[in-house]
């Protein structure tokens, strides 16, 4: 008889368990807004502004936008987050937020600030993983001219010396401390040195255990088969692949370059090309435990539910050590507590950093949100659910 699983992404009262009333009001005042286009585009324009005429307006993103998507200003302020998400059984990713500023001295400063981050994360319980982006310590141009393949000069030889050996500092405190290391996927025309480090750094610290995962963005037609070679190759190096699992963030912005450029586009023909390939690999990843470590990112139920029935079908256990799931603080409670409800390991993305640092951040997220088909009024529905049952 086939095993029935009782895991709900339904249940509210799981969901918001962690909520006062006072914050789901809030929740839903939030979603309420952000489901606008104009308000997100006005906010766009105006939020930077405003912080550059020094008008006084910290105070109240702090205490609406900011407390529902970020985990504080400080390391501090992110850690007491995470404890209060850890007595749901809800780990974080430590993701400084703060967009990376442009020069050497920016790069080299970037390291000591995630060493810090991690050696942070190995001192708590709740924080198994950090995040990082390799644009936070190169230049992107510099990327662009290895990805090409293009002759460097001299000293852009140097230039590269010098972003590999910020990485691996960083990737070899994370082997140090074991804590994870997320390293982000980027756009397409600057992907294969991001690639490249990654691997080299998972064939350094990955020899025993998953420390450093690379991230496969599957609204991209090749990054599918590119799992698949992943694992090859980590099979025949020797050392365990790290997959972070998401369909993808710079769609638009792909296809735009790709029309300019005059060259085929990247990104899937449909969404349903994107989702066949990101439960493929998902269950493809569920296939190979052995071998690798899987990190689900994502805020899709489907894919969610997927990968919990066929670990209930191949009895892997809930708390496998190579499984994770994850999705945003402040988004897709119903997911994420209902998976840690039924002893899955999962984490919520926790940015920190100074309010009007992380602004380019949160606008972002904001105008991804409102381009999620259904996303905000599923937020919204479920949080209405949850009002009325608590009769508020």
């Amino acid at each position: 008889m086939e095993k029935q699983l009782t895991l709900s992404f339904d249940n509210t009262a799981i969901a918001f368990e962690a909520k006062t009333d006072k914050a789901l009001k809030k929740a839903n005042f939030l979603f309420s807004n952000i489901g606008k286009p104009w308000l997100v585009k006005m906010g766009a324009v105006f939020t930077p502004l405003a912080f550059k005429l020094r008008l006084p307006i910290k105070g109240i993103i702090k205490s609406t936008i900011f407390s529902q998507f970020c985990g504080g200003e400080s390391l501090d302020e992110a850690a007491h987050t995470a404890l209060q998400l850890g007595n749901y059984h809800v780990g974080v990713v430590l993701d400084y937020g703060v967009e990376a500023m442009e020069g050497e001295e920016s790069y080299d400063h970037a390291v000591p600030e995630f060493i810090r981050a991690i050696q942070y994360a190995a001192s708590k319980p709740d924080i198994p993983f950090i995040a990082i982006k390799i644009t936070g310590f190169a230049r992107f141009e510099l990327l662009e001219k290895v990805h090409r393949g293009d002759t460097l000069t001299p000293q852009e030889q140097q230039e590269y010396v010098r972003v590999r050996s910020r990485v691996h500092s960083v990737a070899e405190a994370a082997a140090q401390y074991k804590v994870g290391l997320l390293i982000d996927a980027e756009e397409s025309w600057i992907q294969k040195p991001v690639d490249d480090l990654t691997d080299e750094m998972m064939s350094l610290f990955n020899r025993n255990e998953v420390i450093v995962y690379n991230t496969f963005q599957m609204y991209c037609h090749d990054r599918y088969p590119f799992l698949q070679q992943s694992l090859e190759k980590a099979a025949k190096e020797g050392y365990l692949l790290g997959a972070k699992l998401v369909r993808g963030a710079y769609m638009e912005k792909e296809n735009k370059r790709a029309a300019e450029n005059n060259y085929p586009t990247p990104i899937q023909p449909s969404k349903e090309a994107t989702d066949k390939d990101y439960n493929a690999a998902v269950q493809f990843c569920l296939n190979n435990l052995d071998k690798l470590g899987v990190f689900i990112g994502t805020h899709n139920e489907h894919s969610c539910m997927l990968a919990a029935r066929t670990m209930d079908e191949k009895n892997i256990p809930h708390n496998h050590p190579h499984v994770s799931f994850s999705q945003l603080l402040g988004m897709s409670d119903n997911i994420t507590f209902n998976l840690a409800h039924a002893g899955y390991t999962v984490t919520k993305y926790l940015p920190y950093g100074p309010v009007k640092d992380v602004m380019p951040y949160l606008i972002r997220r904001a105008q991804e949100n409102t381009s999620i088909a259904g996303q905000m009024g599923r937020e919204l529905s479920l949080i209405r659910k949850e009002m009325k049952r608590r009769g508020i």
